[in-house]
């Protein structure tokens, strides 16, 4: 069976990534299992070549063909920010904690309770081969001051997608989430076409 590396060191990416390729006649791995990496350059100017640049450098690390994703939240009353930089929004080593709580400082800066918003994920897949696909998925809602829920990651506890008005996407269960957020929507078209290159 063919092993695909989920080329990620975010553990919340590779539970919601493993779970919408489990169906398929892969052997699904973590980057965790080949140890101590170095991280990939991510200077791309957009999602899709984040995720391409991702996937193309860890595929050369492991040997193993890889998906890799970059997504990120873009906020209307902040002109997109923080978009490719989500991950990074208060500082290059910065945790969901101090990205929401700059994101937080900003909208209320802005004068603003909340905003429209967008999740947007743009995934690539690099085979041993160095055969690409790509894939791409948008979420759209509502971004609030006030967290709510444990479950997710990232900017999930103040993000209200349109599909759930009143509840946040921390507050839905993984399978719920799988199905309307940017990453499950991005995943569910990649593995149609993984699915239809083994046919």
């Amino acid at each position: 069976m063919q092993k695909i590396v989920i080329a990620t060191k975010n553990p919340g990416k590779v539970r919601e990534m493993a779970a919408a390729l489990s169906a398929l006649p892969f052997d699904v791995v973590s980057l965790a299992e080949f140890g101590e990496l170095p991280d990939a350059i991510e200077d791309g100017k957009t999602f899709a070549e984040n995720a391409l640049i991702k996937a193309a450098y860890y595929q050369q690390q492991t040997g193993c063909a890889c998906i890799a994703d970059d997504s990120g939240l873009e906020i209307a009353v902040l002109d997109g920010a923080p978009g490719i930089h989500s991950a990074r929004f208060a500082g290059f080593h910065a945790d969901d904690a101090t990205n929401n709580a700059k994101m937080v400082e900003e909208l209320q800066r802005a004068g603003v309770s909340e905003s429209a918003a967008d999740y947007r994920c743009a995934i690539a897949f690099v085979d041993e081969d160095g055969a690409v696909l790509t894939a791409e998925g948008r979420c759209d809602g509502q971004i609030k001051l006030t967290p709510r829920g444990t479950n997710g990651f990232g900017y999930d506890p103040y993000f209200y997608p349109q599909e759930y008005p009143g509840r946040t996407m921390a507050e839905l269960t993984l399978a719920e989430k799988q199905q309307i957020s940017h990453r499950g929507k991005a995943l569910k078209v990649l593995a149609q076409k993984l699915e239809a290159g083994q046919e």
